[in-house]
């Protein structure tokens, strides 16, 4: 653990942000005092935080979680322990703010996503993988296959969502939306990290939720696929 915040303290004396021995002691203490090592419920959840967050915010959940690995307020698996590298923090940092701002704008928003439908998925898995990577192939291959199911079907409800509401004309349920979507990523992976069985009850809601919406919403769902697949087959025309 000590060895681990000196590690993040030097990377912010890198990058310009110095802090006094003081300060650095107390931080650490409480840290110290934040991180408790997972169990197995404890991973299951942060499993399926991660494949279900990414479908909405890929690149937050990685800075996010990188950022609490590295502060030392969450003991990550040793699978996702690259989440910590500066090099990661920085370009996953960058994306959120581009990602951010992107998801604000209405229409450019769908088109990010469609964009991203072939990356948030197999990211998400692949972070779920992550959890149990390092210790059981079997549980990897078990988290994998939640967390890519969890992230399409966030990612799906997210695109039928938007989809709908970028038929209005005006910009300020997008914003709104957009803004609500940021705040859950958020929450997702605090529940998930600090009460994981009030999660597992979260997620059991989200998903009703998601098929309700999808179902609704059905109309806008095949607009969505239509697009997504007129920009494969747009791809396969210029390969």
């Amino acid at each position: 653990m000590d060895q681990l915040w000196l590690t993040f303290v030097q990377w912010l004396h890198s990058v310009g942000l110095h802090i006094d021995a003081g300060t650095a002691r107390s931080v650490a203490e409480g840290a110290s005092r934040a991180t408790q090592q997972l169990d197995m419920t404890g991973l299951l959840a942060l499993a399926a935080a991660l494949g279900w967050a990414s479908g909405f915010r890929l690149y937050a959940v990685v800075f996010l979680v990188g950022v609490m690995g590295a502060a030392g307020w969450l003991a990550l698996p040793a699978g996702l322990s690259v989440l910590m590298h500066p090099a990661v923090l920085a370009a996953s940092g960058g994306m959120l703010l581009v990602e951010f701002f992107a998801d604000k704008i209405p229409w450019l928003d769908s088109a990010w996503d469609a964009l991203h439908a072939f990356i948030r998925v197999p990211a998400g898995a692949l972070l779920a993988a992550g959890v149990f990577g390092a210790d059981s192939a079997t549980m990897a291959v078990v988290a994998g296959l939640l967390g890519g199911s969890l992230s399409a079907t966030a990612l799906a409800t997210k695109m039928t969502t938007r989809a709908a509401v970028n038929t209005s004309p005006e910009p300020f349920s997008n914003w709104g939306l957009s803004f609500f979507e940021d705040g859950l990523v958020v929450a997702v992976v605090w529940l998930a990290t600090q009460h994981p069985v009030l999660f597992g009850v979260a997620l059991l809601v989200m998903l009703v939720v998601s098929v309700l919406l999808l179902v609704v919403l059905f109309k806008f769902l095949r607009a969505v696929l239509r697009r997504v697949s007129s920009l494969l087959s747009g791809s396969a025309k210029v390969a």
